[in-house]
């Protein structure tokens, strides 16, 4: 069994990487070729209106990797907190961050300190305001019942371990907060040949 344990831990680890890597890579050049839809293109194909992403710096747009729009189903009010699980180069922050206005706060969370200051140096282009903490989604920096929403855009599917991370965001959600969540759900078990390769679990 504790050899199950740390193979497990192993693959974990070498995700994780990965997924560093990749999404990082995608901020760094999001030219270059990928074999997912990313930038302007996937979010406009996820229904993000045009006029929302020239709100938003050209580096941020550029660098989204989403699955979706949370935006659509979010419903966000002046005044809120909202967390942006896994906010990446900025994006969804942002856009979060025109909505909730002066009176309200975002918070970003990455497990990349490099996508972390993108992210606020992103929203300080555009006079938004976001804090971003560095953290794994399995453990968040927030404090109970202190949240109101709770956006994610492609990155529960990333963690081994789901169960926590929906556990983290029930405990940070204040009574009657909000989760809108785009995901990838697979209808049946993958197989462990795409289980054990980072690249296809991390995108």
């Amino acid at each position: 069994m504790q050899d199950v344990a740390e193979s497990q831990a192993a693959l974990e680890g070498v995700l994780k990487d990965e997924i560093l890597r990749m999404y990082q890579e995608i901020a760094d050049d999001p030219s270059a070729d990928f074999h997912f839809y990313h930038g302007r293109e996937a979010a406009e194909l996820f229904g993000y209106e045009a006029q929302a992403l020239d709100s938003v710096p050209d580096g941020a747009v550029a660098s989204f990797a989403g699955v979706g729009n949370p935006h659509l189903r979010a419903n966000i009010q002046h005044g809120e907190t909202v967390l942006d699980l896994g906010s990446g180069a900025g994006m969804d922050a942002i856009l979060a961050a025109h909505e909730v206005g002066p009176n309200g706060s975002v918070i970003g969370i990455d497990m990349n300190p490099v996508m972390c200051r993108k992210a606020e140096e992103h929203a300080e282009e555009v006079g938004a305001t976001i804090e971003c903490r560095q953290a794994p989604m399995e453990t968040l920096p927030v404090n109970d019942n202190s949240v109101d929403l709770v956006i994610s855009n492609g990155v529960i599917n990333l963690s081994f371990r789901k169960r926590r991370v929906i556990e983290e965001l029930y405990r940070i959600a204040k009574p009657g907060g909000r989760l809108s969540i785009t995901d990838i759900v697979s209808g049946k078990q993958l197989s462990q040949n795409i289980v054990n390769d980072p690249k296809l679990w991390a995108s």
